[in-house]
């Protein structure tokens, strides 16, 4: 720690987000950066605690206070090198994690002024790029052929540590491009697509192939991969999100959240879409159901569409403001949260469950919902109960934002359980799952849904396994 006495004397300083009335206008990134002069202030903060409650809390186990040092002195490829040795993506998480290191940090629980270690990641990341410290390594093969199925988070960085640990990869992925739900379902205005497709050119470099376009059990079979890969990895996500099966659910207008968020990415990309399929809010009143990052995404990109209005929805109670003493420093805090998605123009309710969807000539028009509370049962099971009349939103458009259920494994797993004829030894469940028949799942396949830095730190544990598994072989 080269100024043990930083964090008296320097206050945090976020880089904020554009200005408002620009930022609207298209899908640049919102979030600002600072100076390198700045940055390094920011960086002095780290008080290098006896124990670091940032490293506990990281689900990737990021050491923050060597960094955070290394880059206060002005080291920013020795910062960079500490960074990648736990983090194989930092400019991504860098950009959208949302930080339980800093949620955890002492200054938080000391001052409310945790130490910026979100911000000074993805500053560290890119000023990698930017002079040009991180190149393509170039491993000495061991002979041994890896198959990972999906290219999202997880699974890019299943690939990313077997590859360098010298065994040939590649990755199949559905979709026409590599990133998942990094590129699909996260809006560029928070990560720029130009950010995924400059790490994949140089995991390309590296030696890495990426097959894309291409479906397991379609294009290729499921026995032809297992015959011709000494592992297999399942890298899918958790693709199915949560439905609300109520009375108008069939009326056009009504979609799922990452029908608007994936088609707005592809279009931004160069692809076209029909009028009839084309999900655009300009001019139309939106109503977003559900309350996390998802149905904020939908909120932004519906402000950028043109919408007259737009309400946001949640089921669940409003969480308090600043403080919860339900999940007291260093848990992860459940308040309030504020993105700059609503700053941009949004009336946000809690407490209101959907009742049904009111349309006319197949159209949706509005959306009849009720004030509800929640109260304990007899068994301790929480119950919904209403509260106050049922009310009418008008909605043109309604997008589901209500998270996603366990993945539907069955159709891949099944198919590998049958090519490798020995199903008992499988076994997928809540971990980074591992079998003695070649088998093995990461991500929210293994999860189900949770957070991007979560997908790859199970993505380490997975390439782990693999590689304990194939050198005992």
């Amino acid at each position: 720690m080269g100024n043990p006495k930083a964090f008296l004397t320097i206050h945090r300083q976020e880089a904020g987000y554009r200005p408002l009335n620009e930022r609207i206008t298209d899908f640049g990134e919102v979030e600002q950066t600072l100076n390198s002069h700045d940055r390094r202030l920011q960086a002095s903060r780290c008080m290098d605690c006896g124990v670091p409650f940032c490293n506990w809390a990281c689900p990737i186990g990021n050491i923050q206070p060597e960094w955070q040092d290394l880059l206060y002195k002005g080291k920013w490829k020795e910062a960079y090198e500490v960074l990648e040795s736990t983090c194989d993506f930092p400019e991504f998480t860098g950009r959208i994690c949302p930080a339980p290191c800093e949620k955890s940090c002492v200054l938080k629980l000391s001052a409310d002024e945790p130490v910026t270690i979100r911000e000074n990641e993805v500053a560290i990341a890119e000023a990698a790029f930017r002079e040009g410290y991180v190149l393509p390594q170039h491993p000495i093969r061991n002979g041994k052929k890896v198959a990972i199925i999906g290219a999202g988070p997880a699974g890019m960085v299943v690939a990313n540590q077997l590859n360098r640990k010298g065994y040939e990869v590649t990755v199949y992925e559905k979709q026409d491009k590599v990133g998942g739900l990094l590129r699909y379902g996260i809006p560029n205005f928070k990560l720029h697509k130009n950010v995924i497709d400059r790490r994949v050119n140089l995991m390309k470099q590296e030696g890495i192939s990426f097959v894309t376009s291409t479906e397991i059990g379609k294009d290729i079979s499921a026995k032809e991969l297992v015959e011709k890969f000494d592992a297999v990895c399942v890298c899918i996500g958790a693709e199915v999100p949560r439905d609300l099966p109520i009375e108008g659910r069939e009326l056009k207008g009504v979609h799922f959240a990452l029908e608007l968020l994936s088609q707005q990415n592809q279009i931004l990309e160069g692809k076209s879409f029909d009028n009839d399929k084309l999900i655009n809010a300009k001019g139309k009143k939106v109503l977003v159901i559900g309350g996390g990052d998802t149905g904020s995404d939908c909120i932004g990109t519906s402000a950028r569409h043109g919408a007259i209005k737009v309400t946001q929805i949640e089921i669940m109670p409003k969480p308090p403001v600043g403080h919860n003493p339900a999940t007291p420093w260093p848990m992860y805090p459940q308040v309030l949260k504020t993105s700059s998605s609503h700053e941009e123009g949004c009336h946000r309710r809690w407490n209101i469950n959907t009742c049904r969807f009111i349309g006319e000539n197949g159209q949706l028009k509005a959306v009849e919902i009720q004030e509800i509370s929640w109260i304990k049962s007899e068994e301790g099971r929480m119950q919904m109960v209403p509260t106050g009349e049922k009310e009418i939103i008008e909605a043109d458009l309604a997008f589901l934002a209500m998270g996603f259920v366990h993945p539907v494994q069955e159709g891949v797993i099944a198919q590998l359980e049958l090519a490798v004829d020995n199903r008992k030894n499988i076994t997928i469940d809540n971990r980074a799952a591992a079998s003695t028949a070649k088998v093995f799942a990461a991500g929210d396949a293994a999860t189900g849904a949770s957070l991007v830095v979560r997908a790859m730190a199970g993505g380490r544990k997975a390439a782990q396994e693999i590689d304990t598994y194939l050198s005992q072989k």
